[in-house]
């Protein structure tokens, strides 16, 4: 029978696919059942740097209503928080690893270098395997520029792999101005991996009511396209650890990151649709598709198609359709 195991962020993994921070993932009831169906590893539920701050100020507003208040206090919370909100996320992490074998990989979803990395150090006592850093700034300050925003994922990277020894991971966007020297930058400054590509609130608009609401929150089954291409290009030229993310919704989506070099791919989405149980039906038709092929081994097939080894390098940066387009009949 073939072996489906992988290495991701030093982790071994019983077979690539890992449930993605999100809902499925916020209790550990939840991930013993994913744990069930065959999840080889979990991100749990990312905790935010606003929440965190936005508690934190609750408490500062709520003390200097105090009529005593030593100035000693307020340095503690401004470097050392123990809000509520960190507390439930610690216990969680604790009783996950408790109450399951697999892999339980801490999140935290942040905007900024503040000193909420203090958490990090937290994550580890608590005994998470890794942590992923989930982060986005959206460039929309017109004053800053292209360094001064990417250079906050350097800073932060570089702050917290100070504080911890654990695996630390960035779940990053396709939005950069050179994604690739991006990357390798972040492999360079001691990333153990990347997460490629998180998926993002976006607006929408109803031109009935002439209202702004909340646009497609799960993704499409054709959403994993621009990650393959990437996963494609960064194979064998990275010393990092590559997870594919946002639109894996079928054994054969995740057959193809691993041909492209994925070390792991991350599922939410279709999870939701489908059920817990859908991990199994994938891992199987995994199992499958691997006998048909005659592959014992992961490795046996993993990063085959990249770039690097595709007998046509150039697909992975075509970007123009009109050579596609040109006989193309309805």
């Amino acid at each position: 029978m073939p072996n489906l195991s992988t290495n991701y962020l030093g982790l071994e993994l019983k077979n690539p696919i890992i449930v993605a921070s999100s809902g499925l993932t916020d209790s550990v009831e939840k991930i013993k059942e994913l744990e069930a169906n065959g999840a080889a590893a979990v991100v749990l539920k990312s905790i935010f740097e606003e929440e965190i701050i936005m508690e934190m100020d609750e408490q500062m507003l709520n003390m200097t209503s105090r009529p005593y208040i030593y100035p000693e206090t307020f340095d503690y919370m401004s470097d050392e928080p123990e809000e509520d909100l960190v507390r439930k996320y610690l216990r969680l992490i604790k009783e996950a690893k408790a109450a399951v074998s697999i892999p339980i990989i801490a999140s935290i979803n942040c905007v900024s270098s503040q000193k909420w990395t203090y958490l990090a150090t937290e994550i580890e006592k608590a005994g998470a395997d890794a942590l992923e850093i989930n982060f986005f700034v959206l460039p929309t300050d017109l004053n800053r520029s292209v360094d001064e925003n990417e250079n906050i994922y350097y800073e932060v990277l570089k702050e917290v792999k100070k504080k911890v020894a654990l695996p630390v991971s960035l779940k990053i966007s396709p939005y950069h101005s050179n994604l690739a020297h991006m990357v390798k930058k972040l492999d360079d400054s001691g990333a153990d991996g990347v997460v490629m590509f998180n998926r993002f609130y976006s607006p929408d608009i109803d031109i009935n009511n002439l209202t702004l609401n909340t646009g497609q929150v799960l993704s499409g089954a054709y959403d994993f396209k621009n990650t393959l291409r990437w996963v494609g290009i960064l194979r064998d030229r990275v010393k990092c650890s590559i997870a594919a993310t946002t639109g894996i919704h079928s054994s054969e989506s995740i057959i193809k990151q691993l041909l492209a070099g994925a070390d792991a791919v991350q599922l939410a989405s279709i999870i939701y649709k489908e059920g817990p149980g859908y991990i199994d039906t994938l891992t199987k038709e995994i199992y499958s598709w691997m006998e048909k092929q005659g592959f014992e081994n992961i490795s046996d097939f993993q990063g085959k198609l990249s770039q690097d080894k595709s007998n046509d390098p150039a697909a992975f940066e075509r970007v123009q359709f009109m050579k596609h387009f040109r006989n193309f009949v309805m």
